[in-house]
């Protein structure tokens, strides 16, 4: 039986490499908006009961990575047919509070979700500060941002060996922290027991998550499926 190692090959992604930039974002787009994972549904909660399409996710994701591609935190995991079955994407950028709805048109909802993200990534910001004395900066922390993956069988083999590259390399560079904005419970899972990431808590020891009950146009998703974004956090 042939091991996961020999099915893909990983690789990080460059700007060199346009059509593996876009491949990536395809990929990215059809595992937020949905994909049949042995006869069951797979998506991310905030993208399923918004409805955001396929085409806008997909702009979006590939500017995205045009833009942070440079800093080489974005790996994919490519099958024997060269064909991207997992990417994993994220940057060094501190966190950015915009304040104000930037998507507009068919894509309009998506600020829905850039203010659940800005939420979380506030109270992180705040309480950093109360813990460090000062501002988080550019190139401190590794921003897990996207995580995708559209093959059927090894799925979290693909992401484990996809954050080991990443994780290891900011490890290498000297970042101090890996981070992340997990939507749904089974993120959590998979990079709490892979990632030895945890759900951050802040100085008060309380949990910094954005609960969909409290939130107009995301109470209807099941408690079940999601509660609600966490921050995690793995420090280096």
């Amino acid at each position: 039986m042939q091991t996961t190692e020999a099915l893909y090959t990983y690789e990080i992604v460059t700007k060199e490499q346009p059509a593996l930039i876009e491949k990536a974002a395809e990929c990215l787009a059809r595992s937020f908006i949905g994909v049949d994972v042995s006869g069951k549904w797979v998506q991310e909660p905030m993208v399923g009961q918004l409805n955001l399409g396929y085409e806008d996710f997909y702009q979006f994701t590939k500017e995205y990575l045009a833009s942070t591609i440079e800093q080489g935190y974005c790996a994919v995991a490519l099958d024997a047919n060269n064909h991207v079955a997992g990417v994993l994407a994220g940057d060094t950028n501190a966190p950015e509070i915009i304040g104000e709805d930037i998507f507009e048109g068919s894509f309009y909802d998506m600020n829905v979700i850039l203010r659940v993200l800005e939420d979380v990534d506030k109270r992180f910001i705040e309480d950093y500060k109360k813990r460090n004395g000062q501002e988080i900066k550019d190139g401190e922390l590794l921003h897990l941002f996207m995580l995708g993956v559209i093959a059927e069988h090894d799925r979290h083999e693909i992401i484990q060996q996809l954050g080991n590259r990443l994780i290891t390399k900011a490890s290498s560079q000297g970042l101090k922290a890996v981070l992340g904005e997990a939507t749904n419970p089974k993120s959590i899972r998979v990079m709490e027991k892979y990632h030895h990431m945890k759900k951050y808590k802040d100085l008060e020891g309380n949990y910094i998550v954005h609960k969909y009950q409290d939130n107009s146009k995301l109470n209807r998703i099941p408690a079940d499926v999601s509660d609600g974004t966490y921050i995690i956090i793995r420090e280096l």
